[in-house]
């Protein structure tokens, strides 16, 4: 069992009683099966990048959210040092999430992922409220805004607002970065 798995089970379980929310309210409002968000909540299974956005919208948090507490002392209030970075790794879908915000609640997060070969955000597009932004830093990607596919390459940059159905993929044999910034419209309390 993954220390990062239980983390956002235990987050997940926490956020999800405070909101007085079951786990099949909880399923139906993020369309996944009580049995998925148990196992998550279990730290039996590691939610997709999908997934955990969803559950971060019906949850009123920022996806930053779930990531595990950095270190003492690594961090100021509005500084994230290179050594004291939060990441997250989504082995299944070939994703390396590392969040570079500060470590205070906002619903604007700050992150540089690493997309491996044949890695995608999901796969189908999805929507949710925000509003999102990026570039590549490396590499190749391919970006879905509703039924239009557009590459992007070193240097390119996108913005868009969430709600339309998006995804990502890389579809090359290299390792594609990108910076990657969401605003969320809702906040922790």
């Amino acid at each position: 069992m993954d220390e990062a798995d239980r983390w956002i089970g235990w987050r997940l379980r926490e956020r999800r009683k405070t909101l007085d929310l079951s786990i099949k309210e909880l399923g139906q409002k993020v369309g996944l099966s009580v049995g998925m968000i148990s196992q998550v909540e279990r730290g039996l299974s590691t939610p997709s990048l999908r997934s955990l956005r969803l559950l971060a919208t019906a949850l009123e948090v920022p996806v930053s959210w779930f990531f595990e507490d950095s270190a003492e002392g690594g961090s100021e209030k509005y500084i994230t040092r290179s050594d004291n970075r939060r990441e997250r790794e989504f082995h299944d879908a070939g994703l390396l999430q590392d969040l570079r915000s500060p470590d205070w609640p906002s619903p604007l997060e700050f992150y540089e992922f690493s997309f491996n070969p044949g890695a995608e955000s999901s796969s189908k597009t999805y929507s949710h409220s925000g509003e999102k932004a990026g570039l590549v830093l490396s590499g190749e990607i391919h970006l879905w805004i509703g039924e239009r596919a557009h590459v992007l390459r070193k240097g390119d940059s996108f913005h868009f607002p969430s709600t339309l159905p998006h995804m990502f993929r890389n579809t090359t044999d290299q390792v594609t970065k990108m910076v990657w910034i969401v605003l969320s419209k809702s906040e922790v309390a």
